[in-house]
């Protein structure tokens, strides 16, 4: 017939022509779909004669066949193509250096809180945490501070509320698990904190803190010192020494100031130590017997000890670094360096 004959004819240049899938699809409906033009040759075949239908039966039923296969060869030959693009953007060259990944490395904060946290786990202590955002029973009033204490002013403290704070240091942890747990008690407390002090060299008003109590029968003067003797060796080297200065803290009595001897100049005297051969490094002294009282725990029976010290200002130390804020700035060149 010489419709079927036109119909492939024109196919056959459209199929062949064909860039992608969907254009086969769309000629597939074109040709073979249900409104399609081999469709609408058959339905024509209504109006020929009895004799004739056969043949031209036979025809449309040859027409069909060769369109599928035309479709077929073309489908394959799309689908070749675009499997060796697919491939040619994704050949490797095996001769070529593969890329180094860069591994990256503990932050000197957490070198240091993970060492603290190693030496006092050694020493038989737990580790302790607690909420960052406290109250000020806990974080104030628990721990023997008086109404008109600096720390307590809203220029110092990060308030949410009258009774709500972002917790000025870890002690509130210490009251906590003596709250809940009789002696004796051994932990330690890493946290973040929150003071508001303006960001420069030396401060920050988000730094960490690592706490420690002991609290037990006939816990003196003498075990605190010894103690601290141990964890400055330990942390800054076998020939570091310290040094005590009486100070005031409202948790303690007595407290103290604790310095270390410069790990620059072994104690003889340098531009970092201020020449005087020691450096400060954190607060310590005898858990107040109010502190113990307040939380449940006879002074008459118990006694203790309590330091705490600033992570920052120890990493400063113990990796020589000069400025707070390299620690906070994620600067990939100082990073890498530990």
């Amino acid at each position: 017939m010489l419709q079927l004959d036109n119909m492939l004819i024109t196919a056959q240049s459209e199929i062949s022509s064909a860039k992608d899938m969907k254009r086969i699809e769309e000629l597939k409906v074109q040709y073979l779909g249900k409104k399609g033009e081999l469709t609408q040759i058959l339905r024509g075949m209504s109006s020929l004669s009895p004799e004739e239908r056969p043949a031209a039966g036979k025809a449309a039923n040859e027409a069909r066949e060769k369109l599928n296969m035309l479709f077929d060869e073309m489908e394959q030959k799309i689908q070749y193509n675009v499997l060796n693009e697919r491939l040619e953007k994704e050949t490797i060259d095996v001769t070529m250096p593969g890329v180094k990944n860069e591994i990256g490395s503990m932050h000197p904060l957490s070198q240091v809180i993970q060492k603290i946290e190693d030496i006092f786990i050694g020493l038989g202590y737990q580790i302790a945490e607690g909420p960052e955002i406290e109250t000020v029973h806990y974080n104030f009033d628990q721990l023997n501070t008086p109404e008109n204490h600096p720390s307590k002013d809203e220029q110092d403290t990060f308030y949410f509320d009258a009774q709500k704070l972002l917790r000025t240091q870890t002690s509130p942890v210490q009251a906590r698990v003596m709250e809940r747990t009789n002696p004796p008690i051994r932990i330690i407390c890493p946290g973040r904190v929150y003071r508001s002090d303006e960001i420069d060299a030396t401060h920050s008003p988000l730094f960490h803190q690592v706490e420690g109590l002991v609290v037990d029968k006939g816990i003196t003067m003498g075990n605190l010192v010894a103690t601290l003797k141990l964890f400055a060796k330990e942390l800054f080297g076998e020939f570091t020494e310290i040094r005590l200065r009486p100070h005031y803290f409202p948790f303690t009595e007595p407290s103290a100031e604790v310095d270390v001897s410069c790990w620059v100049c072994k104690g003889k005297g340098c531009p970092v130590c201020k020449y005087e051969g020691f450096i400060e490094i954190l607060g310590a002294g005898m858990v107040h017997p109010n502190v113990l009282r307040n939380c449940g725990i006879d002074p008459d029976i118990y006694t203790g000890f309590a330091f705490g010290l600033g992570v920052e200002r120890t990493a400063m130390a113990v990796f020589g670094i000069n400025d707070l804020r390299l620690l906070y700035e994620n600067d990939m060149r100082f990073l890498s360096q530990f």
